[in-house]
C-alpha cells in the first residue's frame, strides 16, 4: 500500500486542515472580542465526516467510497448566533482561550502522526 496515499494519510491531512481552520477562527474570534456585533465564529467537520463516511461504507467498496468522500470532506466556518453581551458580541474570551489551547495539542499531536507516518517510510527507503 502507498503510505502517501493511505486514506489514513488522507484523514491527517484533513484533520491538519480542519485544526488549521479552527485556530484560525478562534483567533479571530479573540482579535474581535471588544467589536460590536461581532458574531463569533465556529468550524464543524467531524460530526459531518463521521456521517458521510458511515454513509459511504454502506455503498458497498469502502476504500474507494471513503477514499471520495474524505476527497470531497472541508472544514464549515459558520457563526454563533447566541449573544449574551449588551454590545451583540458574541464572543467568550475565557472559553476561546480554552479551546485555543485544546486546538493546539490536537495539532501537535496530528503533527507528530504524520512525522511518525513519514519517519516510517524513510527508514523504509533508506532500508534500514
Amino acid at each position: 500500500m502507498d503510505l502517501l496515499s493511505s486514506n489514513s494519510f488522507l484523514m491527517m491531512e484533513k484533520s491538519m486542515g480542519y485544526l488549521w481552520t479552527r485556530q484560525a477562527a478562534i483567533l479571530d474570534n479573540i482579535s474581535n472580542a471588544e467589536t460590536p456585533g461581532y458574531k463569533a465564529k465556529v468550524v464543524t467537520f467531524e460530526e459531518q465526516l463521521r456521517h458521510d463516511i458511515e454513509r459511504a461504507a454502506r455503498r458497498g467498496n469502502v476504500r474507494a467510497e471513503v477514499r471520495k468522500t474524505l476527497h470531497r470532506s472541508d472544514p464549515v466556518v459558520t457563526e454563533h448566533i447566541e449573544s449574551t453581551r449588551m454590545d451583540d458580541n458574541g464572543v467568550n474570551v475565557t472559553e476561546q482561550s480554552v479551546e485555543m489551547i485544546r486546538n493546539a495539542y490536537q495539532l501537535q499531536y496530528v503533527m507528530s502522526a504524520i512525522n511518525s507516518d513519514l519517519n516510517i517510510l524513510r527508514t523504509a527507503v533508506r532500508g534500514q
